[in-house]
């Protein structure tokens, strides 16, 4: 793709900035949290040492850090409305770890918690067929939940199980769709189900986003079914989160196993380089601008054919296509880039907006009063100043957009897209936004904060307050289970229900709460607040 090239001005240390406002009590949104300030300084003052031409400036706001008066916490801020635990993702052919779960739910149940979630795998009841279902594994946890007391939350899970931090199972999604999609026409390909990475490398843990005209279909079939099937424990149905992509998340699979050096602590990469996808991207493009020509004028080039609308295309495979585009700040800096992460962006909101649709289509009749639930990402890393390009690894996954300013509040920090989504959707139906990582700290590990540039609780409250403004209900989950299993994890967890608007928690997972005494004590702890 050819590019033009603009006057880039850097975004500098924004977040530095946002602490300041947060501090003389400027947030971008009347009456919004932030941590402690005690919290914030410890995490300031590790930013600074790795920062040596802005300790002047880290001294100036530390002086406003100490001096400036407490916050004003919110009235949602502090209420653990519901509390649950993560069931085990896969006890099928395990005796041993179903006795333990039977154990742990009755743990679970006099600490105080309220539900279990349930990863409801697409790839276990479908297995054997398009419209072929089996629930018997379903039907004896659920049961073994209820006889315990519990609630249930299920989780429809239309990704693979396996190749994600913490997965120990390996449940592909159903072999046949492959088959049945390429029966279905000839020339059609199975690889256009799937997302194609910058390392011209695939992905097939969950139907790429661009082929859901396909697959919403099944999906649809499959929540019917489950409804029709589960009629019966309607009454502890708590929720009915909708997985969304991998790892159940409404995100790219930008850091997965498929492609080499792209997880954590790197940039991750763009995953638009399928045929589906260049041809989505081309739409939208000429829809934006009405022809070819407007494209060109709009982006300073001189395509000759529609066909060259595409993806980043400047670096190599090996490298990743898009690597000279992230190098040189494209994806922000020029009309170019910032369309494509636009549209990058928006193609994966309006994949959520229709999976919350089909769900409250398929979720009607005895379930229509049953919350439904979304999960996005805690992309923490590549976030700080001290990061080369601060914010890419989010902008991979397709978390934010560049055409605003994600560095502010105005933007939701760039999640306002996503979280506006789900606002509108509360007008159909009543839907719990979960978001990760509320055990992590800022600059985690001090050696290798420069390194990964991780800013976790600040995207923690960022992502907080912007629901918040958009009166969208919001509840968080710890991103590892080692979170929880240490006291300085589940102080940053309080510390988030003290100061934000989270109003429950799901943990992850339920042995790292009945069997380990931290877990056990804290989470007690917090219901009993």
């Amino acid at each position: 793709m050819h590019r033009s090239y603009f006057s880039n001005t850097p975004p500098g240390n924004f977040l530095i900035w946002d602490i300041v406002r947060v501090a003389v009590g400027r947030c971008w949104v009347a009456g919004s949290r932030c941590g402690e300030r005690a919290e914030m300084t410890r995490d300031l003052q590790c930013r600074i040492r790795h920062s040596a031409p802005h300790r002047w400036l880290g001294a100036a706001i530390l002086v406003l850090l100490l001096a400036a008066p407490p916050m004003a916490r919110s009235a949602q801020a502090g209420a653990l409305e519901t509390a649950t635990v993560m069931a085990p993702l896969d006890m099928r052919f395990n005796d041993q770890a179903r006795n333990d779960f039977r154990r742990q739910l009755e743990t679970a149940k006099a600490i105080g918690i309220r539900a279990v979630a349930v990863d409801v795998w697409w790839g276990v009841v479908a297995a054997n067929g398009d419209n072929q279902w089996d629930w018997s594994y379903y039907d004896s946890l659920f049961d073994d939940v209820e006889r315990a007391g519990l609630h249930i939350v299920p989780v429809m899970s239309f990704h693979k199980c396996g190749g994600n931090v913490g997965d120990t199972c390996n449940i592909p999604i159903p072999s046949w769709i492959w088959g049945e999609y390429t029966s279905e026409q000839p020339g059609r390909s199975q690889f256009d189900l799937m997302y194609k990475s910058e390392q011209d490398n695939f992905n097939g843990e969950t139907v790429a986003i661009w082929k859901d005209d396909w697959v919403v279909p099944k999906y649809q079939r499959f929540m019917q079914e489950f409804q029709a099937h589960f009629v019966a424990k309607k009454a502890i149905i708590d929720e009915i989160s909708i997985g969304t992509g991998p790892a159940g998340e409404l995100r790219y699979p930008s850091y997965n196993s498929h492609d080499s050096g792209s997880g954590w602590p790197n940039r991750g990469f763009f995953q638009a380089y399928s045929d589906p996808a260049r041809a989505d991207f081309r739409a939208w493009v000429l829809a934006k601008y009405g022809n070819l020509a407007g494209v060109n004028r709009a982006w300073s080039t001189s395509l000759k054919s529609a066909d060259e609308i595409g993806p980043p295309d400047d670096g190599t495979a090996a490298d990743g296509r898009a690597s000279t585009f992230v190098q040189l700040d494209d994806f922000r800096g020029i009309p170019y880039g910032k369309d494509f992460i636009d549209w990058y962006n928006g193609a994966l909101v309006e994949h959520g907006r229709r999976m919350l649709e089909t769900a409250h289509e398929s979720f009607g009749g005895a379930f229509a009063t049953i919350l439904l639930g979304i999960k996005i990402p805690g992309v923490h890393w590549q976030m700080a100043a001290t990061a080369s390009h601060p914010r890419i690894a989010e902008i991979a996954a397709g978390q934010i957009r560049t055409s605003v300013d994600y560095t502010g509040g105005t933007s939701g920090h760039g999640y306002g897209a996503t979280i506006a989504m789900v606002h509108r959707f509360h007008n159909v139906r009543a839907v719990n936004l979960h978001f990760t990582a509320l055990e992590m700290d800022n600059c985690e590990d001090t050696h290798t904060c420069q390194i990964d540039a991780s800013q976790a609780k600040a995207l923690v409250f960022w992502v907080a307050q912007a629901a918040d403004a958009d009166q969208v209900t919001i509840k968080g989950e710890n991103a590892l289970a080692g979170g929880v299993t240490s006291d300085h994890g589940w102080d940053n967890i309080e510390n988030a229900f003290k100061w934000a608007s989270y109003n429950g928690l799901t943990v992850l997972r339920i042995g790292e709460v009945t069997d380990n005494p931290i877990g056990r004590t804290r989470y007690q702890r917090l219901i009993a607040q």
